[in-house]
């Protein structure tokens, strides 16, 4: 097939000196492309390595955001199962406890024995948010710490044990006589 300068030419619309004119042009362009392409080339190179570059940096930040919302889930996720293991029944409770949460009072009816051991420091109130609802509940005081390990926003109520379990009475070996008079 005849290139395009070939047909020009035997249609008569170019002659020939415009024609080798127009081809010594295009060879004295592509050798000086040859000449300064080391140069070119270099240029592109280091402009495609930035850009490869970039996007390795990119792609790193978001593996980075994409683990540390999975670990936040994974952590989620591990206190609800404590929770959900470890939780008391209230159900039979009667008596009201408030205590104050997200600066508003909440209450939470519990019986008498679950207060005062909440009181003690025995137990905790914590907080969980399951199917976009949040719930208060009840458990065990080292459940409640094993959760702080993991996420203390979600201790509501954690009261320091009081009473004579942790206390070193130097005169726990003695008994207190029952008739005793003083």
């Amino acid at each position: 097939m005849a290139s395009l300068q070939d047909q020009l030419l035997k249609a008569g619309l170019v002659d020939k000196n415009r024609a080798n004119k127009a081809k010594k042009e295009k060879q004295k362009k592509a050798k000086a492309a040859r000449g300064s392409g080391a140069v070119i080339s270099n240029e592109v190179s280091a402009a495609a390595q930035r850009e490869q570059a970039k996007k390795i940096e990119r792609d790193r930040q978001l593996n980075l955001q994409k683990q540390k919302e999975s670990s936040l889930k994974a952590v989620a996720a591990q206190i609800i199962q404590l929770v959900e293991m470890n939780r008391l029944d209230t159900s039979d409770g009667d008596i009201g406890y408030s205590f104050v949460y997200d600066n508003k009072v909440k209450k939470i009816i519990l019986n008498e024995e679950l207060k005062n051991q909440l009181i003690a420091g025995r137990l905790a109130i914590v907080t969980i948010v399951k199917n976009q609802l949040r719930k208060f509940e009840i458990v065990p005081a080292p459940v409640a710490e094993k959760i702080a390990q993991r996420d203390e926003s979600c201790i509501v109520q954690l009261n320091e044990k009081i009473g004579a379990e942790g206390e070193d009475d130097a005169y726990a070996d003695y008994k207190i006589p029952d008739d005793l008079m003083w």
